[in-house]
């Protein structure tokens, strides 16, 4: 079976740990074996066309190949919050959220279960018939991307910095940016450009989410020019987002320690508007931790 082998010596993320998973090792996103969940419900705060009218059917994975100081879902990144599904219980779980309405089956955090959501996927097999989102921080291998060719409709992911000392510093991985780069590339050959339904709802293609962070404002500057650089305008679509709050080790960080200012996230917008992007940005209300979902430890649905 494609997961066993996989999980025999991991190496699905550019980390390539090898840990034996199916030895109950355990790498640095802290996954094993198991399809580990910590969430699973319409979510109404994802951009306009992946959430809709009716909510995204979104499903938090346990663990993360990244551990960023300031993450807004750290219970469930780093502390490993959430509960155990078989593959046959995840298919259930996506068939149950597009009984409910959503839009697509939106996957957060999934890089280190892939092998087991395509296992699910191939379970529910044409009963389910919504786009799938990949909703990924970016930190991704080209070979576990391929693996998703012909399963996932869109990608939603992060590209966080340019900067290898930041991206070591605040989410300890000094190729990020390298990594994250390449990932998008392969996205968009996997997947093309952006493409909607008549009522406006994504069903296939990338948006490239970018994150504002305080005193980085020249380090996002480098992505945007990134992005022009490797993309046409009508090849992605860009969101930006302000959403930024110290939370978690950020708190402690004196960098990290305050909201991005209004002056830093309209100088980035500008710079998106001038590459001649479309997109996304976020208002300056989202940077409320009161936007968090709740997660559990135990299966509520």
């Amino acid at each position: 079976m494609i997961s066993k082998e996989l999980l025999k010596s991991c190496k699905l993320c550019p980390r390539k740990c090898g840990a034996e998973r199916f030895a109950g090792k355990l790498g640095f996103c802290r996954a094993g074996a198991e399809i580990k969940i910590a969430r699973a419900d319409l979510h109404m705060w994802e951009e306009p066309p992946i959430s809709g009218t009716n909510g995204s059917g979104t499903v938090f994975f346990s663990g993360c190949n990244l551990q960023c100081c300031f993450c807004q879902n750290h219970v469930i990144s780093a502390e490993g919050k959430g509960f155990v599904l078989t593959a046959k219980e995840l298919a259930d779980t996506f068939l149950m959220l597009q009984d409910r309405g959503a839009h697509n089956i939106n996957l957060v955090t999934a890089a280190t279960y892939v092998p087991q959501i395509i296992e699910a996927l191939d379970i529910a097999g044409d009963k389910l018939n919504i786009p799938i989102v990949y909703n990924s921080g970016g930190y991704e291998n080209i070979e576990t991307l391929e693996m998703l060719r012909g399963y996932v409709d869109i990608f939603l992911p992060d590209l966080k910095y340019y900067s290898g000392e930041l991206s070591s510093d605040y989410s300890g991985a000094s190729d990020y940016f390298g990594c994250a780069s390449r990932s998008l590339i392969k996205m968009h050959e996997l997947v093309g450009s952006p493409k909607f339904d008549e009522n406006g709802i994504m069903k296939r293609g990338v948006i490239v989410r970018h994150l504002v962070l305080p005193s980085c404002r020249h380090d996002s500057a480098k992505i945007i020019g990134w992005l022009a650089d490797n993309f046409t305008p009508n090849e992605i679509l860009i969101s930006l987002m302000s959403q930024y709050t110290p939370m978690y080790k950020a708190k402690d960080i004196e960098a990290l320690s305050r909201r991005t200012s209004t002056f830093e996230y309209e100088y980035v917008c500008r710079l998106v508007e001038g590459c001649g992007f479309d997109g996304f940005f976020q208002q300056r209300s989202a940077a409320e931790d009161k936007y968090v979902p709740e997660f559990f430890d135990k299966k509520y649905y």
